[in-house]
């Protein structure tokens, strides 16, 4: 992990909500304190049981949020994209975080301290509906995602998957790769199954003629028959 200056990247333009809702001496408080570091592919951003202490901002590259499970198994809960924000509602809620984030590629992270945005919270209401909103969407998916990987059968919840990778990190220039390389277990964790499942059905997508797939590029080639395997589960 690197540390980098916070005068090295132009703030207003890296978390513009933000900056936004801040006043000016916000603004000179918030500067002061943050930091933006940068991590390696795999490295942990911070580990299940720690101590919250950071509100997180992705700037740049792509980062995993994901939870241990038995037999070493993880399931990820969600990937992170850039401008998005994490690793502030363990400390809202007054616990450690039950969940973990690492870096799936190359990250740049910026972090402002929690205690600092709690007490402009207090104060200023516009930053506290920011959060109030911010959780709300987030139980939303949370609580769809929980159903779908519970109720719908696997070739849903892997077409769901192929279907998520491709609305948050959108196509490479030939308009069919989507523009993140998982693994075949990534691609099992994010959906909830076995990666030798996850194996089989990708294959069986390849035959239906669904996706390509190259290493770990996949290409969508029926994106209209993904997403109604989706839908129907």
């Amino acid at each position: 992990m690197v540390k980098n200056k916070s005068k090295e990247f132009d703030i207003a333009e890296s978390i513009p909500e933000l900056w936004n809702i801040f006043d000016e001496k916000e603004r000179q408080l918030v500067t002061t304190n943050l930091r933006v570091l940068e991590f390696r592919k795999n490295e942990i951003i911070y580990y299940e049981d720690e101590e919250p202490r950071d509100m997180m901002c992705l700037l740049k590259g792509k980062v995993k949020i994901y939870k241990g499970g038995v037999g070493g198994r993880s399931q990820i809960i969600r990937m992170v994209k850039p401008s998005q924000y994490f690793g502030y509602r363990a400390y809202f809620a007054k616990e450690k975080y039950v969940t973990a984030a690492s870096a799936f590629e190359a990250s740049t992270v910026c972090m402002i301290p929690m205690d600092i945005i709690e007490n402009i919270s207090e104060q200023n209401t516009r930053l506290a509906m920011f959060f109030v909103r911010q959780l709300s969407v987030d139980l939303g998916i949370s609580d769809e995602r929980v159903v779908n990987l519970t109720q719908k059968h696997i070739r849903g919840r892997l077409a769901e998957s192929l279907i998520f990778l491709l609305e948050n990190y959108g196509l490479e220039e030939d308009g069919a790769t989507i523009s993140i390389y998982l693994s075949r277990e990534d691609i099992a964790n994010l959906s909830n199954m076995t990666t030798s499942n996850a194996i089989r059905t990708l294959s069986t997508f390849v035959n239906e003629h669904i996706i390509t797939m190259d290493g770990r590029k996949i290409k969508i080639i029926d994106e209209e028959r993904l997403r109604k395997i989706s839908r129907i589960g």
